[in-house]
């Protein structure tokens, strides 16, 4: 990569100043962005999905660690910056000018999946593009290595009982392996964000239950988290709530963030939402 021009002078050149409302923050620093491909196990010759590449700071370290990658960006300002990338690795760096919350990522990859999915995520659609491929599940990817903000991050891993504990903790635990790899502070980014940084690693599990039946059980039970799950769930299940939970062995009396991730799948598996 060292005959490549440097991450600032591309960012000068195409006027790539960071868009707050596609939450971007660039990574520059090219040993970091080694870390992540690092952390992310990428080898030479497997394919790898980007998001929001920007001017490139980590698909750079992608591309050096032999790998095919397929970037999707919707800003056009760093689709025309990668070309430098492209003419470097020749063939191995396909970008794609797409909204990834709208992208059909199995579409766009074609017979390569499943595949590796590493992004410095957008914070503001972090969790949204998490769900989304969580639920697509390992028909899509075999591994992800994602960054989000440390409180996001928080939330993934938390445990039952927490005060971080909710929904996003047990559809990721339900679908996948979230991990902790390392924290990066505001200021490895240009522009500095006013938070801390984490990168998790997640392998994937095949869940127990419907996501979309589970996805409802907590929004109810979590959207009222300090109510009884006899109160919280009562409006959307009704009269079947008491069996329920008696079958999967819950105490109406608890509250959701009292309740373990396999419980809670327990729950969805045993509830179908009255229409």
């Amino acid at each position: 990569m060292s005959d490549l021009p440097p991450l600032r002078d591309i960012i000068e050149a195409h006027g790539l100043g960071a868009k707050k409302s596609l939450g971007q923050h660039f990574l520059l620093d090219l040993n970091l962005t080694a870390k992540i491909a690092r952390g992310a196990g990428v080898t030479a010759g497997d394919h790898v999905l980007e998001i929001g590449p920007g001017p490139g700071g980590l698909t750079r370290a992608l591309l050096a660690a032999g790998a095919h990658v397929t970037a999707i960006e919707r800003d056009a300002r760093c689709i025309d910056a990668l070309a430098d990338l492209s003419e470097h690795y020749p063939g191995c760096l396909n970008v794609v000018e797409d909204d990834a919350l709208k992208a059909d990522e199995i579409a766009v990859l074609g017979e390569n999946v499943p595949v590796i999915i590493v992004a410095n995520l957008p914070y503001n659609i972090s969790t949204e593009l998490l769900i989304k491929w969580l639920k697509a599940g390992a028909g899509l990817w075999s591994s992800m290595t994602l960054m989000f903000q440390k409180e996001v991050a928080d939330r993934i891993l938390a445990a039952p009982g927490s005060k971080t504990y909710g929904r996003l903790s047990v559809i990721a635990q339900a679908a996948s392996r979230p991990a902790r790899a390392f924290d990066l502070p505001a200021r490895a980014f240009t522009p500095p964000p006013k938070v801390t940084s984490t990168v998790l690693n997640f392998a994937p599990l095949k869940p127990a239950c419907d996501l979309a039946a589970l996805e409802i059980v907590t929004a109810a039970a979590f959207g009222q988290r300090r109510k009884m799950l006899r109160s919280s769930l009562k409006a959307l299940f009704a009269t079947r709530l008491d069996s329920a939970l008696d079958a999967v062995g819950i105490a109406p009396t608890q509250r959701a963030e009292e309740i373990s991730v396999p419980d809670f799948m327990a729950l969805a598996r045993a509830l179908t939402p009255e229409k």
